[in-house]
């Protein structure tokens, strides 16, 4: 009996960072599909992406993507756009972004989360030119 609790044990362990690489691989592609929704500037396809605490906020798409065009105009257009660490801790995920805006480096840290339903929805991006302090 004790063999077979340590073997569950065992295979929970397992499993927990297998869930945090498909979290984050989903967040991943959550991220990607609202960037390419902004460079299409199809406001209700990113707006799709966004948390319920975020539609909250802002009721309607077209008042998402103002806010996202004036006050996040590095993720809005960019040159690139890569992935960097991301981390996982009670279904919240940290992802970094490294951006170039017209020559200038940008860090993105976006928080996606996992919604009761399953999805994965942002929740919100803090934005700082790279090199700066949190």
């Amino acid at each position: 009996m004790r063999a077979l609790f340590l073997l569950a044990v065992l295979l929970i362990t397992l499993a927990a960072p297998a869930r945090a690489g498909d979290d984050v691989a989903a967040a991943q592609g959550v991220i990607h599909s609202q960037v390419e929704a902004f460079s299409r500037d199809d406001a209700a396809a990113a707006y799709s992406y966004a948390a319920p605490a975020i539609q909250e906020i802002f009721p309607q798409a077209d008042i998402f993507m103002s806010m996202v065009r004036n006050s996040y105009a590095p993720v809005y257009r960019h040159k690139s756009f890569d992935f960097g660490e991301a981390r996982v801790s009670d279904g919240t995920i940290a992802q970094r972004v490294h951006i170039d805006a017209d020559g200038v480096s940008w860090e993105a840290l976006y928080t996606p989360e996992v919604q009761p339903d399953g999805s994965v929805k942002i929740t919100g991006c803090v934005l700082l030119k790279a090199g700066r302090a949190v």
